[in-house]
């Protein structure tokens, strides 16, 4: 009969969640969220997420992966688009491609591949990958 605010506000917008694949799961097949991941096992597939992407030290994506933010402190086999900032930690590495607005490497991470960044590199919403395009 009578509702509060918070449950009101939870029926009309759901809460985004943490995803954790943990140390020791290996997962096949293409993974999609709405919140954020972590992942400290194994995805064989491609990873899409509408938030923040953590691969752990113990993590590997063999994979492309598409999302927000991510940082990178496990291994990546495949192509990174990120719509903002992507962080390769200490020890890190990516064997592929990245499309970032920003990009952060500590010196003693391992990245094989080009980069492309710039505000408008990578539009998420249709897949599109756009170059910037730099004042000569």
């Amino acid at each position: 009969m009578f509702k509060n605010k918070s449950t009101q506000q939870n029926e009309s917008s759901p809460t985004a969640s943490t995803t954790i694949i943990g140390a020791g799961t290996t997962i096949t097949g293409n993974l999609e969220c709405n919140g954020d991941i972590r992942i400290d096992g194994v995805l064989k597939g491609n990873l899409q997420a509408n938030a923040k992407i953590i691969i752990g030290a113990s993590g590997l994506v063999d994979g492309d992966i598409n999302g927000k933010q991510a940082d990178v402190m496990g291994k990546v086999i495949g192509v990174i688009k990120v719509s903002e900032i992507l962080y390769l930690h200490e020890k890190g590495s990516v064997q592929g491609d990245i499309y970032a607005a920003q990009l952060k490497i500590d010196p003693s991470a391992s990245f094989n591949g080009q980069s492309h960044m710039g505000a408008s590199v990578v539009d998420l919403n249709t897949g599109a990958e756009k170059l910037a395009i730099a004042n000569d």
